[in-house]
């Protein structure tokens, strides 16, 4: 399962690896090896760009007819798109292990991935949106209720995700809104696991966390030998999950005009290395 996943986020960008010499900015003002993008599964960057300002529309437009919206755009690519399929009836194909009543998943890029397994498994959908109400969906290609004019006491839910970094949305928004509708969650599906304590914040909380694959060093051992990135990006990978704050002390020793050649390009480069500064990232 994993292989076809790791060979997908590659080909679509999901997950983009630095040259050696120029690390990405994080907004945390942090440098890092690669970037994850889940959503660009959907077909690619440009797509996925796309296809999440549409959603921010659709939302502004209506709360109650969004959801629908949203998975007509969805079932569109789920039809045309080879990738986006096999992630779709693989994320069906975990939750159909799982006991729930219903699927969720919240606002924005949760609904690449909750809505197709929720159509594919006949099961009701519940639309969460950042302001922490929620629509619920009989059937996702039909029209929403408000979730407070349905009773979902007793229910489970099974929410299903993009990506888990530290489970912050879930801790502050998405389980809370759940079990303040009387549901229950004890499970949840993401198509990729940071590795960064998300799993461990669930599991505090009563969740356990299925993931299709996991940012560690058996995803780029599979794609060094696949070809996907060269030795030298894989040991600055392996390094970075070591420890970020160590890969970043370390390039910036390795390469002491990083910085100020940051601040020279300006713009988005500019204000992150004055972050880095502001927050003591910088102090080699």
């Amino acid at each position: 399962m994993e292989d076809k996943i790791i060979e997908s986020l590659f080909a679509t960008n999901a997950i983009r690896v630095a040259p050696e010499n120029q690390p990405f900015w994080y907004t945390s003002g942090r440098l890092g090896p690669f970037f994850i993008n889940t959503h660009f599964l959907l077909e690619n960057e440009a797509a996925a760009g796309e296809v999440l300002k549409r959603i921010e529309k659709a939302i502004a437009d209506s709360k109650l007819t969004a959801p629908e919206d949203i998975f007509d755009m969805m079932l569109a690519y789920y039809n045309k798109n080879g990738t986006f399929k096999m992630v779709s009836d693989k994320l069906a194909e975990e939750a159909s292990k799982l006991d729930f009543d219903y699927i969720s998943g919240g606002e924005r890029r949760d609904y690449f991935f909750s809505m197709m397994p929720a159509y594919l498994l006949k099961k009701p959908h519940l639309t969460i949106y950042k302001d922490m109400t929620a629509v619920y969906s009989e059937s996702i290609d039909g029209p929403a209720v408000d979730s407070k004019d349905i009773d979902l006491k007793g229910k489970k839910a099974l929410h299903i995700a993009d990506l888990i970094t530290e489970a912050s949305s879930y801790e502050r928004a998405w389980i809370p809104v759940i079990r303040g509708l009387g549901s229950e969650i004890t499970d949840t599906v993401a198509v990729v696991d940071r590795h960064q304590g998300g799993r461990e914040v669930l599991k505090n909380l009563g969740v356990e966390l299925h993931a299709l694959t996991g940012i560690n060093k058996d995803l780029f051992d599979e794609a060094e030998n696949n070809g996907l990135i060269n030795e030298t990006q894989k040991t600055m990978i392996l390094h970075f999950l070591e420890s970020p704050s160590d890969y970043m002390t370390a390039f910036l020793k390795a390469n002491p005009g990083f910085i100020a050649g940051e601040i020279a390009k300006g713009g988005k480069n500019k204000e992150r290395a004055e972050l880095a500064i502001e927050k003591g990232f910088t102090n080699v």
